[in-house]
């Protein structure tokens, strides 16, 4: 009979406490570690997501407020573009210094790019008239790729139309080539279209111009209502020829038909043609207040000159009968016509006699 071995093992039991043994690592299988992932990466996508919603909203709005105030600026074509909603300062006819900005487009480009109102199916014009004109012609005559599209600003839509003049307004009251005679025109267009006075369209339009440059604005209005067509370049009278016969035509009802008979006598008349028989009717009128035997006071020959160290250098001033000169090392032609206004105002209002 075979016999069986006995082993005595020893339980140590006071050495690990029931209940307090380390379990075994636990382990994932391959389809748990799967789903995991995949639930990081989605949340991890959506985060992403989220955040670029987030900043697609903040540049769509920034979007909208920049063509709002007409900040955006594109290339577009030139032949979707029309200039009929706003009536223009410009008289009729082609612009005679179209060819120097022309010539100023193809050697250095458009600097300043046209700004254009969205409407259906194209784009309204606001401001810019003269450098569309200046870049259509250009594109017609080489037909190229270069002048296909014209830069501009876009200006979203709703905009109210007496915003929309008073910016073609301000933009032109800084150029020096727009006359009286076009802002008068431009006045009474406005008051035409508009239902309004003339005396509102040129308060509501040229608010940012001077008061006495509104005045004479009013004064271009009674020349050209009462001269009607008859004056062929309006544009071409100088501020104080005009300033003269609208004066004469609110002082003699009949001056007006005098002029017009004037203008008449010459219908194939230039711009300094025309010029000249207007300077000619306001010599004719003023020789015939002079009333026949009354003395004429004779002017005084008395001249007296002044020297006056400035900062910008010595002024020397002259004064004569009619006339007082500065002579100053300063290009006096770039400084606000307006403060150039009140200097004068200030220094005639200084030689009034204090009795």
């Amino acid at each position: 009979m075979s016999k069986r071995r006995v082993f005595d093992i020893d339980f140590d039991e006071a050495g690990v406490p029931a209940g307090t043994e380390e379990p075994a690592a636990t382990r994932r299988g391959p389809m748990a570690a799967a789903i995991s992932e995949n639930a990081d990466a989605l949340n991890a996508r959506q985060t992403a997501e989220a955040e670029i919603r987030a900043e697609n909203d903040r540049l769509a709005h920034e979007y909208v407020a920049l063509k709002k105030n007409g900040q955006i600026l594109g290339l577009i074509d030139p032949a979707l573009i029309s200039a009929s909603k706003l009536v223009r300062d410009r008289m009729p006819g082609r612009d005679p210094e179209l060819d120097e900005l022309k010539a100023s487009i193809r050697d250095v480009g458009l600097s300043n790019p046209i700004h254009v109102e969205e409407v259906e199916g194209g784009y309204e014009l606001i401001q810019g008239f003269r450098r569309l004109s200046a870049w259509r012609e250009l594109l017609a005559e080489t037909g190229g790729d270069t002048y296909a599209r014209i830069p501009a600003t876009l200006q979203a839509r709703g905009v109210q139309l007496d915003q929309l003049y008073r910016r073609m307004v301000d933009e032109n009251l800084v150029r020096r080539d727009i006359s009286f005679a076009e802002m008068a025109q431009l006045a009474m267009s406005y008051a035409e279209r508009g239902g309004h006075t003339v005396t509102t369209a040129i308060e509501t339009l040229y608010a940012s111009a001077a008061r006495q440059k509104r005045n004479y604005i009013g004064h271009f209005v009674r020349l050209l209502t009462s001269l009607g067509d008859e004056l062929k370049h309006p544009e071409s009278i100088p501020r104080a020829t005009g300033l003269s016969i609208a004066k004469l035509i609110e002082a003699k009802p009949r001056f007006a038909a005098q002029v017009r008979a004037v203008l008449t006598s010459q219908p194939d008349r230039d711009a300094a043609t025309e010029v000249s028989l207007l300077r000619g009717a306001v010599a004719g009128a003023a020789k015939a207040q002079t009333k026949p035997g009354k003395a004429v006071a004779p002017r005084s020959s008395a001249r007296t000159t002044i020297r006056l160290n400035r900062p910008e250098g010595v002024a020397r001033c002259t004064a004569s009968a009619g006339k007082f000169e500065v002579l100053l090392d300063h290009d006096f032609g770039t400084v606000d016509p307006r403060r150039l206004e009140l200097a004068a105002r200030a220094f005639l209002d200084s030689l009034k006699d204090p009795g």
